[in-house]
């Protein structure tokens, strides 16, 4: 089993710095919570983290198979309790496909292979909240 592990150092106010893969990222807070918008807020980038893995395993799968994707656009959409300790309870990941000609039966695949066997993820926030997904061709 791999060990990964991140630093997020302190800036000021609620600003923290960190280093992913090479990549500096600062995250804070809103000015009304102490903040000063410097960076995204922590929990909005677990559906850029969702969005990022299943569409990188979606856009491999397709050109394996020889899909004419012209353009590709993962949205993912979530419900946040209302109350403290607020949290994600459900996400949906729309997957949408513009291209000549696209197979839907491929393009429902690639799909299915990310959230059933690749997008590690997905795999881990099924275990915290429902992950439902839907599927959108525009064909060219």
């Amino acid at each position: 089993m791999d060990k990964i592990s991140i630093q997020a150092d302190w800036l000021d106010g609620m600003a923290f710095e960190t280093e992913v893969n090479g990549h500096k990222l600062i995250i804070d807070a809103d000015e009304k919570v102490g903040g000063t918008n410097r960076g995204p807020r922590p929990k909005p980038l677990m559906l850029v983290a969702l969005a990022g893995c299943t569409g990188m395993d979606v856009v491999s799968i397709l050109k394996k198979m020889r899909e004419d994707v012209k353009k590709f656009r993962v949205s993912v959409e979530a419900l946040q309790t209302d109350d403290h300790p607020k949290h994600y309870v459900e996400m949906k990941v729309i997957y949408e496909f513009w291209g000549n000609n696209l197979n839907p039966e491929n393009v429902n695949k690639a799909v299915k292979l990310s959230d059933e066997k690749y997008c590690g993820v997905s795999a881990a926030y099924k275990k915290g909240m429902k992950l439902t997904h839907e599927v959108i061709i525009h064909n060219e």
